[in-house]
């Protein structure tokens, strides 16, 4: 590291890369099982409703796409037949109430998050109707963040025009790549023009709480020179966070990225140079690093809360109003509350057989142990803040942190030795050049990560 920019070398960031979760959940969605249903989810909201005082956040899972990208990863439904998205919201109300009626003490909502899917397949009047189904049972705290993923190609004035009106202040834009012959290989093509349209638009009708661009490294057919070209594209566009993720390859669980030819794919070597040309950049255009993957500007409140130690993520990305309890809606969504996971059925057929039967959609979950919110505690500090405090461990716990994780701090020798880690009396700290490797550092406390069958491909790669 030299004035904040990172010079760590390639041979040494390819000897850490190895397979590992993102932690957007600890345990991870890997362990959730159909042992958990909707009796488990009744019950936990019948705990989570004993707090009338905490907040809830909510997300809306919104899966419709006109077309799916050979190289996305979310859950998504690609249909031209427009329709079914009333549909869609109809089950939605359903879900919503049958929630709502079971958090009669417990309404209010710090956060809000629309997500896909492309959110803005829907028509403005149709995101009306989700928003009063939404706010007829929940409300909104004050400065609440009620955020919304758009795409650039297919949202209209009218839509931005329709969401500040309705009080959204958030808002995230995918790019992943500028570069034409990118685009032709991940079958999304979206100009800068697009995207300044959307964006310049939202500034004006009140996206206050800030706007967000999405980018991915290692996609097929990227180059330094024509990545660094949309990077300073970007950056011309200012906007207030930036997100760059490492391109998950996974086949094995998303079919459609069988279509990519993988000798298309950037080189290992290539791909780690994509992602420190990306750190570089944004860092000398003066953004903050924050966390493993996101950028944003030194005055917005995802940089103030890191550099003061209390940033929090949860399945909706870094946030500095966690809840402790997170509400998911419609298919395929995850809720999070102090009991555990609980997953919404991924499919759209039995996701509305369930609600025909009077139920809710519970798929699958998973119950947390005192030990699993322990380690979830220690991970979260970990790839958020980027130190452990012992005290607080202590404190919050009732445990001592160099005897509980004897094993996990002796796995860490490595790191430690390659100076990415430090321990003193008070703290466990990640070094700014370890900051690169987080997610390997937050492995080592991972419980369930020795019981993986290493034969069979599970996580996307660390760098």
């Amino acid at each position: 590291m030299s004035e904040g920019r990172y010079t760590l070398d390639i041979e040494t960031l390819q000897k850490f890369d190895r397979p590992g979760p993102r932690y957007t959940s600890y345990p991870t969605a890997v362990e959730f099982h159909d042992g958990v249903g909707d009796e488990d989810y009744e019950k936990a909201l019948a705990e989570v409703n004993e707090s009338p005082q905490d907040s809830l956040a909510a997300y809306i899972h919104l899966p419709f796409c006109e077309e799916r990208c050979t190289f996305c990863g979310c859950h998504v439904i690609a249909t031209q037949h427009r329709e079914v998205a009333d549909k869609y919201l109809d089950y939605l109300d359903i879900e919503i109430g049958r929630v709502a009626e079971l958090l009669p003490d417990r309404r209010g909502l710090a956060q809000v998050h629309l997500g896909g899917g492309t959110p803005t397949y829907l028509t403005p009047s149709q995101l009306e109707r989700l928003w009063k189904t939404l706010t007829s049972r929940f409300h909104l705290l004050d400065g609440a963040e009620v955020a919304i993923e758009v795409d650039p190609r297919v949202t209209k004035l009218e839509h931005l025009d329709t969401l500040g009106s309705l009080g959204f202040n958030r808002l995230s834009m995918g790019v992943q790549d500028f570069t034409e012959d990118v685009q032709d290989a991940i079958g999304r093509h979206q100009s800068y023009e697009q995207t300044q349209r959307v964006l310049e638009h939202a500034r004006k009708v009140g996206f206050h709480e800030g706007i967000n661009i999405d980018l991915v490294y290692g996609l097929p057919r990227q180059t330094e020179e024509t990545f660094l070209d949309g990077l300073s594209k970007v950056a011309s566009l200012r906007p207030d966070r930036l997100a760059v993720y490492s391109f998950a390859y996974v086949p094995w669980i998303r079919g459609n990225q069988r279509k990519i030819d993988t000798d298309d794919l950037p080189s290992a070597d290539l791909k780690l140079r994509l992602y420190l040309a990306a750190l570089n950049h944004f860092i000398d255009h003066g953004y903050d690093p924050i966390g493993m993957d996101h950028f944003a500007l030194p005055d917005d409140e995802l940089a103030v809360a890191q550099r003061e130690g209390r940033l929090a993520r949860n399945f909706m990305g870094y946030t500095v109003k966690p809840a402790k309890a997170n509400l998911g809606f419609g298919v395929s969504s995850i809720g999070d509350i102090p009991a555990g996971y609980f997953q919404n059925m991924k499919k759209l057929s039995t996701y509305y057989e369930r609600i025909d039967q009077g139920g809710l959609p519970i798929e699958k979950g998973f119950l947390l142990s005192d030990d699993d919110r322990l380690r979830r505690w220690v991970i979260t500090q970990v790839m958020c803040n980027f130190q452990v405090k012992k005290a607080e461990v202590q404190e919050r716990f009732g445990v001592d942190f160099d005897s509980y994780f004897a094993d996990a701090l002796a796995a860490l020798a490595e790191l430690e030795g390659a100076g990415f880690v430090s321990r003193d009396e008070d703290a466990l700290r990640i070094t700014d050049a370890g900051k690169l490797l987080v997610r390997n550092a937050a492995m080592v406390f991972d419980a369930y990560m020795g019981k993986k069958d290493k034969s069979k491909p599970v996580f996307s790669r660390t760098v």
